[in-house]
């Protein structure tokens, strides 16, 4: 067909994004992908930089969107298929494989220990990722006026989804951004799709479709969680931290499938496991309903963004100059912003536990934000140092 490149296996897409997830953690992940990426001349600079401004125009996260686009862009809906599947099932084996650890061994009094100082430690990453994203997003009064509202709302326990879709039409009317200067990518206009390729997306839609309704008939907890994650999936932009308001407010508040702490433990082990941040998601369905409920709750939390992607790729030519697009998406942004503080004062209640755990956070962010150390690494350290202080009696 007519973008993609039939000397490209799909054995090869899924194998290489198996490989980048595997082995990319945190902020790593975009450069691991985008090194792939040029290293195998799938995708120029600048047709990257295009793919990176078109996957924020939608629900999902970034990184995965991205490499749900490469994938199709090579190989149609399979192309993607297997480019989402590797990147995903490390991190999900993973994931699978903790939970089930966590929930049988997390009362032994080594295990908690442990997890007191990794909760803290993430606490320190959560601050820095929202100051950084705080950083990118509130670009004037008006971003900082809906940030606020947000956190405000979200306090207030007004759903996250209405707060997320009145800021969508806040900013579609009011915030007009500004074009950037320079030069603009030289992305070819994209060839009209073929029906086959629409075949292949509705084909796809058919599937998540068909999920939906195979949890909502099995009227258990597993089911219901997977649900409300295809509902978070739907309507939740930007980067993975910014989609835990939203999980909160499902598992933690609305629910009740965990509890704060059980929650923050989960972040923590999201930070932990390689791959995209969301993960979380198969913790929660895995203390739900096993491997089975873990299984579908990745499946929900990824799927909506992974159809939303294929639609897009198709008529992103039409959209990305209408300002009023762009608007929304700063709104949204904005919105998250107030979104993630929230979460960041759950966690920070969860999380910290006196002195120790504080100055413990408080390295963490400082080694994030100031020394630009790997995340894998920030993890690592810290757990010696807590477990280490531990041992004599300190903690």
């Amino acid at each position: 067909m007519e973008n993609e490149d039939p000397h490209v296996g799909l054995l090869t897409i899924f194998l290489s994004f198996l490989e980048v997830g595997t082995v990319a953690y945190g902020m790593a992940i975009l450069q691991k992908i985008k090194a792939l990426l040029l290293r195998r001349g799938w995708m120029t600079e600048e047709e990257i930089g295009e793919a990176l401004a078109m996957v924020q125009l939608y629900p999902g996260p970034l990184m995965l969107n991205l490499v749900t686009y490469a994938g199709y862009e090579l190989r149609g809906v399979w192309g993607a298929t297997m480019s989402t599947v590797g990147f995903v099932l490390p991190s999900t084996v993973l994931m699978l494989g903790l939970s089930a650890a966590y929930f049988a061994a997390g009362k032994i009094p080594l295990v908690h220990t442990m997890f007191l100082g990794l909760d803290a430690i993430i606490v320190g990453v959560v601050l820095e990722i929202l100051l950084d994203f705080g950083g990118k997003a509130v670009k004037g009064p008006l971003e900082a006026t809906i940030a606020l509202g947000a956190f405000a709302a979200l306090l207030a326990r007004i759903n996250p989804v209405w707060i997320v879709l009145v800021a969508l039409g806040i900013g579609a009317l009011f915030i007009r951004p500004k074009p950037k200067p320079g030069k603009k990518p030289g992305i070819p206009v994209r060839p009209k799709a073929s029906t086959g390729r629409w075949i292949g997306v509705a084909i796809a839609l058919a599937v998540v479709l068909a999920v939906v309704v195979f949890s909502w008939a099995m009227h258990s907890a597993a089911g219901s969680a997977s649900l409300a994650f295809f509902k978070v999936g739907s309507v939740a932009f930007g980067h993975g931290l910014a989609i835990l308001p939203l999980l909160q407010a499902e598992a933690v508040d609305a629910h009740h499938w965990v509890t704060m702490q059980q929650f923050a433990d989960g972040v923590a082990l999201g930070q932990v496991t390689p791959g995209p941040f969301l993960i979380t998601a198969t913790f929660i369905g895995y203390k739900l309903g096993g491997v089975l409920g873990g299984v579908l709750a990745t499946f929900a939390i990824f799927s909506p963004s992974f159809v939303m992607t294929l639609i897009v790729a198709e008529v992103y030519q039409n959209v990305r100059s209408l300002r009023a697009v762009r608007g929304a998406l700063a709104s949204v942004l904005a919105t998250f912003v107030g979104l993630i503080a929230v979460t960041a004062l759950s966690l920070g209640y969860a999380g910290i536990r006196g002195t120790p755990s504080l100055v413990l956070a408080g390295a963490a962010f400082i080694g994030v934000r100031y020394f630009k150390l790997d995340l894998l690494w920030v993890i690592l350290g810290g757990l010696v140092v807590w477990l280490a202080v531990a041992m004599v009696g300190v903690v």
